[in-house]
């Protein structure tokens, strides 16, 4: 798919995926470090990420079959808010704790009994903090089945997600980036081989 490899280039190309031994938020050890942060620098392959994210979930999900987008700050939200603008959907998110002042909610925008969201996040590794997010969502009976990130660490979160009943669906994911990067001589075959141990393939 040219997407896959023009993306996969753009990213190494700009060091928002990087090779090497890094620390992740969780702790744990990663043979490789992926920030799309950095891709709202780059305006037009962010809008490029943003308008294919958009056809995938018309494709798989039907933009008719949900009533809004729903986030996390930060990183997914500034996707979030790109595609709510694109398919002129409603957003919300979901805070990490509840403000302790004003109304103390932990689920901003408008929202009411019963309406469907798709939940929108940059990266999914082990899905730790979806899983926070849908509690806040359940317990305001916003209903959820499927989530999409842009790029899917392959670290159990599909799993995780599936005990909770949702669906993960990625437009990309680590093996499609790094095996895209090997094809065109960017990585070695040791950097190739070293994420899919790390990912257990």
């Amino acid at each position: 798919m040219e997407f896959v490899k023009e993306f996969a280039t753009f990213l190494y190309q700009n060091r928002i995926i990087k090779f090497g031994d890094y620390t992740l938020a969780s702790g744990k050890k990663s043979s490789y470090y992926v920030d799309l942060r950095l891709v709202p620098s780059f305006p037009h392959e962010f809008r490029t990420m943003i308008k294919q994210l958009q056809n995938d979930i018309a494709e798989n999900i039907g933009l008719d079959n949900f009533d809004s987008l729903v986030s996390v700050p930060t990183g997914g939200l500034i996707m979030a808010s790109a595609l709510a603008i694109e398919t002129v959907k409603p957003l919300i998110y979901v805070r990490s704790k509840p403000k302790d002042y004003g109304t103390s909610k932990s689920v901003e925008g408008k929202i009411y009994e019963g309406m469907k969201v798709l939940m929108i996040d940059d990266v999914a590794t082990t899905g730790g903090s979806v899983v926070n997010a849908i509690k806040s969502l359940k317990e305001a009976n916003i209903k959820i089945t499927d989530v999409y990130v842009i790029v899917n660490r392959m670290e159990g979160a599909d799993e995780t997600l599936k005990e909770q009943g949702i669906k993960l669906h990625s437009i990309l994911n680590v093996v499609q980036i790094t095996q895209a990067l090997y094809e065109q001589n960017l990585i070695d075959q040791k950097i190739l081989q070293k994420v899919k141990n790390q990912i257990g393939n």
